[in-house]
Formats: C-alpha cells, structure tokens, sequence
C-alpha cells in the first residue's frame, strides 16, 4: 500500500508492481503486538519525523516480523531504530 500510494502514474505503478511482484511474498495484518508497536513509534516519531499512523504499522509490521520495509519516502522512516529500509525509487 505505501508504495502505490506513492505513485504518480501508471508508469511508476507499473514499476511498483513489478517491484512487489519480485520482492515481496505474502500480506501480513497488523496484530497486537504490531499495533502496540506502532503505538510507541507514533509517540516517538510522529512530530520529530512526520511518521503517519499507516507509516507507523508498516514499520511495526517489518521490525516485528523481522522483514525489510520497502518504500520511496525514506525521510518519515530514516530515524526508526531496528528498521532495514529499502529504498525504492519509481
């Protein structure tokens, strides 16, 4: 969701697809655990960094299931500890 929200038109989604397609091999759902996560981070991060509430889940989502987070707006996620990021630009 992070990466096609990003996108500006059909030829960077297309770029995302295939990007997902080849890196990424199944959805995860946020749960507890991942939620209370989220919840610090948003405490710690939301007005130092701009981290948004979705933002937060999804680097929750990929520390706690120990899983790399792709995405192309690396200035909300650059300051969260313990996150492997892969910058990835359309």
């Amino acid at each position: 969701m992070e990466l096609i929200q990003g996108c500006l038109n059909k030829e960077e989604l297309k770029a995302v697809k295939e990007f997902v397609r080849k890196n990424i091999s199944s959805v995860i759902y946020p749960d507890e655990r991942i939620s209370e996560k989220a919840m610090h981070m948003l405490e710690k991060h939301a007005l130092s960094d701009g981290l948004g509430t979705v933002d937060a889940l999804i680097a929750a989502t990929a520390i706690t299931k120990g899983s790399s987070l792709a995405t192309a707006n690396y200035k909300h996620f650059k300051n969260i500890h313990n996150l492997n990021i892969l910058r990835f630009e359309p």
